[in-house]
């Protein structure tokens, strides 16, 4: 299985987002789309709608404004990876059975979409077990992000 691009940078967020909140001692800290997308090295734009997509889910909360941005939210603390894919999937199969010239001919005595179906969720079971939060925990005497130290120094 293939998670998309979108959800791969969804789960960066987050995570991102899990070691800001573990890091810091003095409440939550706010990252900007800019300072994420910074650091992940993907396009503003690309972050920013993936920052909304993970309000919307509930895993993170958002302060608008000069001073604003996002910290990642009580439930993006105990979200797990197989749960979020899900919600990030919005394919209805995993292989493309219609096409513009036509169904395909097997379609209805295929057994590969019913194969297929309960492999994707055998994968998304997998990872039902792994906390988003828990990826980016840090290693003793490493720090989790480097570019994380310098991204929060004022």
């Amino acid at each position: 299985m293939r998670i998309n691009a979108f959800s791969d940078l969804c789960l960066r967020v987050v995570m991102l987002l899990s070691a800001a909140a573990d890091r810091s001692q003095q409440g939550p800290i706010l990252l900007t789309s800019q300072q994420i997308a910074d650091s992940v090295g993907i396009p503003y734009s690309h972050v920013s709608k993936a920052v909304i997509r993970l309000r919307e889910l509930g895993l993170v909360e958002v302060i608008r404004g000069r001073a604003g941005g996002a910290s990642i939210s009580t439930s993006g603390r105990v979200a797990t990876v197989g749960w979020l894919l899900r919600q990030l999937d919005n394919r209805p199969d995993v292989a493309d059975c219609h096409t513009p010239l036509g169904d395909c001919p097997l379609l209805d005595g295929c057994g590969l979409r019913g194969a297929l179906a309960r492999a994707r969720e055998a994968f998304y079971g997998e990872l039902d077990s792994v906390v988003i939060a828990s990826l980016a925990a840090k290693r003793p005497g490493q720090p989790v992000f480097v570019a994380l130290d310098t991204m929060l120094r004022p």
